[in-house]
């Protein structure tokens, strides 16, 4: 392949001043069904867009710019908004939109980021980028190749999207509609406080945790690794810490569910990896109703957890807020027979989702290989 050499500012349409930040006081109110994005992904969703069609969003501050643990660019399709944390730009006639993301999340991009404490990634900086860019036909013949894999990843998330409602819709109809009933709860239910049911514990963080991290050793759940998941599970885990941070946090094993309290709160997630967790998140060491069962609760009362949550600059769910939450636990044989019903859906998301791990790996294994003109896609049967 030949390439040629272009300014990120000859090759792109800038939308920046289009962004529109929302506080998080004001998406409590505007809480609906479009996406949110920061700098690292979906941060929430609102009642509104402001952008409709095939963009790329490329980080704009962050912690990862520098670790780039993350991607920093991903092309966002449909309708949703975007704040002033991100980038948003498409390429013109002589690149391709999907071909620039993959480009980006490819190049060491270390000396065109600025600030130590607060690392940005700013609008000057960007457009004075160099890229390398082979033809626009190839470029597009680079993208339908990599797509393969994307448009897998994309059809199985599509069908755990599906699951996931079904799930949903099932626990709707038996807990809160109460439809199996005709409507009236049985007698032999039980209406307490949350925390009759369930113990509820929050998480540990060593302090100062700059001197904790590290390149191995514990992984170290974030918030940020979930914000953007759809999913009920946590495949992948960035950063970790020392094994000394052991007696300062709480350590959690594949299967157990955990929720956000801060940040982002009441977020549940199923955890498919081991991992430490910071007091940002709670946790449940014992319980009469199943992991399944609590995750649906959550997802189906979060509008109401983020309202009961306070903090000036973040929205805090604090322990005592949770245990006191209305609950109602049915009988067991019932228990039992719904997580029969929602366990093989949660099992067919879960496959799914380390299938989709594993076509990422692969991509992303050949991504620079292709970039660069190591791997010359013409050659590639597909």
């Amino acid at each position: 392949m030949e390439f040629k050499e272009y300014r990120f500012d000859e090759v792109t349409i800038n939308f920046d001043k289009k962004r529109v930040p929302i506080s998080g006081a004001q998406r409590k109110k505007r809480q609906g069904k479009y996406r949110y994005y920061g700098a690292q992904g979906i941060i929430d969703y609102i009642d509104d867009f402001i952008f409709d069609g095939t963009y790329l969003l490329i980080a704009e501050d962050g912690e990862n710019l520098k670790s780039q643990k993350q991607k920093i660019a991903q092309v966002v399709d449909g309708q949703f908004w975007v704040n002033n944390h991100a980038h948003i730009v498409q390429g013109n006639e002589l690149c391709d939109t999907r071909y620039l993301c993959y480009l980006l999340n490819s190049m060491d991009l270390s000396g065109y980021i600025t600030g130590s404490a607060q690392p940005k990634l700013s609008q000057a900086n960007l457009n004075s980028l160099i890229l390398h860019l082979p033809s626009i036909r190839e470029q597009r013949t680079i993208v339908e190749y990599l797509y393969m894999f994307d448009k897998k990843i994309s059809v199985n998330q599509q069908i755990n999207d599906n699951l996931q409602q079904q799930a949903a819709a099932l626990f709707e109809s038996w807990f809160v509609n109460l439809d199996p009933w005709n409507g009236v709860q049985p007698s032999d239910w039980e209406n307490a406080p949350l925390g009759s049911f369930v113990e509820i514990k929050r998480g540990g963080s060593p302090r100062p945790i700059q001197d904790y991290l590290s390149d191995s050793g514990l992984r170290w759940l974030k918030i940020s690794d979930v914000t953007s998941l759809n999913s009920p599970f946590v495949l992948e885990i960035k950063e970790h810490i020392k094994e000394d941070g052991l007696r300062k946090t709480v350590f959690l094993h594949a299967g157990e569910l955990v929720l956000s309290n801060s940040a982002t709160p009441g977020i549940p997630k199923i955890l498919d990896v081991d991992t430490c967790i910071h007091d940002g998140w709670l946790y449940f060491p014992k319980s009469e109703l199943s992991k399944y069962y609590l995750y649906l609760f959550f997802k189906h009362i979060r509008k109401e957890l983020v309202a009961l949550g306070n903090g000036s600059v973040f929205t805090n769910l604090k322990t005592d807020i949770l245990k006191a939450f209305p609950a109602t636990k049915a009988d067991k044989s019932t228990l039992k027979e719904f997580d029969a019903l929602v366990a093989p859906l949660f099992n067919a998301m879960l496959n799914a989702d380390r299938e989709n791990f594993k076509l990422a790996a692969m991509r992303d294994a050949l991504l620079p290989k292709l970039m660069s003109g190591e791997v010359d896609v013409s050659a590639v049967d597909f």
